[in-house]
């Protein structure tokens, strides 16, 4: 599966919301305080359950008095995570009972058409007779849960991620290539967009932000169909109002990255990279998206004969985290290289489902061993068996070794080193995990 699925919590406010994100999550990431309206942005944490990995967002609640004055702005946040979510989880007050904001909230979700899971919370006592009323809200059977003792969870999770399958099948049967434009404002996201495209889809302006939300265009080329998603140049946080439209453009970025199958992160060639434009390159690394730098206004840069050298010298030191970045060189004003752009990133998402045989997978890793011993420690030599590729997009391979505390971090980089040195996995990171062999059932 190319992303993530991205569940949103939704509901009223104070129904326990950022408890049950707190728990799903294992950590304490919300601030869980009994006032409503104290969740006030989205915030994004990734989850597991019984090896499904997906996307959880918290909300601030729907339904605060007209005359709050974060109510209209947590509104927002929240039909945000609905329109970007691949299921909802609508959260209710089973003590309080049905509320004429809950009706209000389902009326929103059922307009969505999008999956709809129901949690009743705060029965602690497992009351399932509370959840009776619920059914009026019409949204399917409701799971009593209590989040603050861990109660019912399990079951609401199983309901919750058996939409994850036909997700699946339904982006399997699409065959379409996803690729999300980001980057920071002004550096011509939207005119490489309208380049490609061959038309102006989307406003282009010299306004830094002109481009809110995160649009998506489908088109084909040359017998290939392809979504290009132009998304809201991202600030950095302290640089945004806390009442301005931006800011849900820039989680509608962050979720554009994780429904993408490709990612172009687009630096301007006129400036030093960032601070910002290094953190929007980790947060695609992050999210193991394969990805494409594009360095654009490149026709407003003086040239020698080594340049792009230089540049990518450059590139190379501050984006050191990602040492396997494809970059490309273009200028959406002269139109010089957009056309490549395309195939530089169907190289890379072919490179992030790139399947090595084990056989062959095995030799490079005996070749390395060879040339490099593993470290020891205390007395104790790390040993290494074999290793198997588990999966694509990020490719991941599992090495299975006689204990998996001896390996150091510099060992595992080298190993990672020979895995690209043989096999081309430029544009896309790979995740290598070492498991002891004894234990690997």
């Amino acid at each position: 599966m190319s992303k993530k699925p991205l569940v949103a919590i939704v509901g009223r406010p104070n129904v326990g919301k950022s408890t049950f994100f707190n728990k799903v999550c294992g950590k304490r990431i919300s601030i869980v305080k009994n006032i409503p309206g104290v969740t006030r942005d989205r915030i994004y944490a990734d989850a597991e359950w019984v090896g499904k990995h997906f996307s959880i967002i918290d909300t601030g609640g729907i339904g605060l008095p007209s005359d709050d004055v974060f109510g209209g702005d947590i509104l927002k946040q929240a039909t945000a995570a609905i329109e970007t979510a691949d299921v909802v989880l609508f959260m209710v007050d089973g003590k309080e009972g049905v509320m004429p904001e809950d009706y209000a909230v389902a009326e929103i979700l059922r307009n969505t058409h999008k999956p709809i899971v129901l949690a009743v919370n705060k029965l602690d006592n497992n009351e399932r007779d509370l959840t009776y009323d619920f059914y009026q809200l019409g949204l399917g059977d409701p799971f009593a849960i209590s989040a603050e003792q861990g109660k019912g969870i399990g079951d609401l999770l199983d309901a919750v991620t058996v939409h994850f399958d036909r997700l699946e099948e339904d982006e399997a049967q699409e065959g379409v290539l996803r690729i999300a434009v980001i980057g920071k404002p002004n550096v011509g996201k939207s005119s490489i967009v309208n380049k490609i495209l061959g038309y102006p889809r989307v406003i282009v302006s010299d306004v830094a932000g002109t481009t809110r939300d995160a649009v998506d265009t489908p088109f084909s080329l040359n017998g290939k169909d392809y979504v290009i998603i132009d998304t809201a140049g991202m600030r950095r946080k302290r640089g945004i109002e806390d009442e301005s439209v931006e800011r849900y453009g820039i989680l509608r970025a962050l979720a554009a990255i994780k429904r993408a199958d490709v990612v172009l992160i687009v630096f301007n060639a006129e400036e030093e990279l960032s601070e910002q434009d290094v953190r929007i390159a980790g947060l695609v690394h992050e999210e193991g998206k394969p990805s494409v730098v594009v360095m654009n206004k490149w026709d407003t840069v003086e040239k020698d004969g080594f340049t792009i050298e230089k540049f990518e010298d450059i590139l190379k030191c501050d984006l050191a985290f990602m040492t396997y970045f494809k970059s490309i060189y273009v200028s959406a004003t002269t139109g010089k290289r957009v056309e490549k752009i395309l195939s530089v990133a169907q190289s890379s998402f072919e490179n992030t489902n790139r399947r090595i045989s084990t056989g062959t997978l095995n030799d490079i890793l005996s070749d390395a061993v060879s040339m490099n011993e593993p470290p020891a420690r205390n007395g104790r030599r790390l040993k290494i068996y074999y290793a198997t590729q588990a999966r694509v997009n990020p490719p991941k391979f599992v090495v299975f070794v006689n204990d998996e505390s001896l390996v150091h971090f510099s060992y595992k980089r080298y190993l990672e080193n020979c895995f690209r040195r043989a096999v081309d996995f430029t544009g896309t990171p790979i995740q290598i995990v070492f498991h002891n062999k004894s234990t690997q059932d």
